[in-house]
């Protein structure tokens, strides 16, 4: 596939994400079907009868799940199960083994019962009192497969998510409190799967264009996991920086071009070490957090923030994995792949690795 990519005339780069990287639609119908049936199997099942008043409030699909940008093959994606009746973030990670055990034996029962339509396998626990747990929906005759990460999560947003028109400052009160507990726990970011349907809603009403950046950037990524099979920078890094680049684009390029967008990516790629981006879409700094904020954004770089969670750093840590990333994307850039049928090269916008506005076209 990396081939295929490759030799593919610039100008011809949507056809080539019409042809290999959008899903087949019949997988995605019956995938829909039983994460509906799965969900509602938990949901109806779990903690049942229990002496405790925890009980699940919903369940949230996230990660590579999200039908906007979900790739032809094999990908991943959590399922979120959210929990009410905790009272805290910690509670929530207290708890989690726990948890974790009640909806696997619940998962083991439904895989039992053989409900699905699509292929349903529940991953055996790694080791005992494991906080991770997975299973598989897969239909072979389609080469389609997904993986799900299954994780309990503290419905923080139950009392504010039916709040209508949306308004950041409704959400204020629960930031300082995810701030607070981060910050007392040191663990900063550990917690952002309970906004993980604010995550979905920044990309669910952005223009199909840009999802289909995000999916040509996606493979792209996958493609030099393959190559050179080291870490890598988290790929929701790079989806939001197509996002960044995007929004730009958007201001200055009325037609965006597809080359144009996926080049601005990969050279954001080689500037790492300046990135520092966020948006201020459901926090921003006019509040209780905006101490936080203030001294979050002078951290070290690269710098991307979760746009739901204001305490995780999606960029990471690790600076090699970035180098890593960056020599491949600069082979890229000085390779031939972005010449024009006139031998002209496609040039990239001339983005600046900190601007931070957000858009919705």
């Amino acid at each position: 596939m990396a081939r295929e990519l490759f030799r593919t005339p610039i100008w011809r780069l949507d056809k080539f994400i019409e042809d290999h990287l959008l899903p087949d639609t019949t997988f995605l119908t019956e995938l829909r079907a039983d994460v509906d049936s799965i969900s509602a199997f938990l949901k109806e099942r779990c903690f049942q009868g229990a002496a405790h008043p925890v009980r699940i409030s919903r369940v949230v699909m996230g990660g590579c799940y999200n039908e906007c940008t979900v790739l032809k093959g094999m990908s991943e994606a959590n399922m979120v199960v959210f929990l009410i009746n905790l009272t805290s973030f910690e509670d929530q990670f207290n708890r989690q083994v726990e948890f974790i055990e009640e909806i696997w034996r619940h998962l083991l029962q439904l895989q039992q019962e053989k409900l699905c339509k699509l292929k349903f396998e529940v991953q055996s626990p790694k080791e005992p009192n494991s906080r991770s747990l997975s299973f598989k929906l897969s239909s072979p005759e389609r080469q389609h497969e997904l993986e799900f990460d299954v994780q309990p999560a503290y419905d923080a947003l139950y009392e504010v998510r039916h709040f209508k028109p949306f308004d950041s400052s409704n959400y204020n009160k629960i930031y300082a409190q995810l701030i607070h507990e981060c910050t007392t726990l040191k663990k900063e970011g550990e917690f952002s799967i309970c906004f993980t349907d604010l995550r979905q809603n920044f990309l669910r009403y952005r223009a199909p264009k840009l999802w289909n950046l995000i999916r040509l950037v996606k493979h792209w990524y996958q493609l030099c996991k393959e190559k050179l099979r080291e870490p890598l920078p988290p790929q929701y890094a790079l989806e939001l920086l197509t996002v960044f680049a995007w929004e730009y684009g958007i201001h200055e390029i009325p037609e965006l071009h597809t080359a144009q967008c996926f080049r601005t990516v990969l050279e954001l790629v080689t500037k790492y070490k300046c990135l520092r981006i966020y948006w201020t879409w459901c926090y921003d700094f006019r509040h209780e957090i905006s101490d936080y904020l203030q001294g979050h954004i002078k951290k070290a770089r690269p710098l991307i923030l979760d746009p739901a969670d204001p305490t995780r750093n999606v960029a990471g840590s690790d600076l090699q994995a970035w180098d890593l990333l960056a020599n491949e994307a600069q082979i890229w850039i000085d390779s031939t792949f972005f010449m024009n049928h006139d031998m002209s090269i496609v040039k990239a916008w001339e983005v600046m690795p900190e601007r931070r506005e957000c858009v919705f076209l």
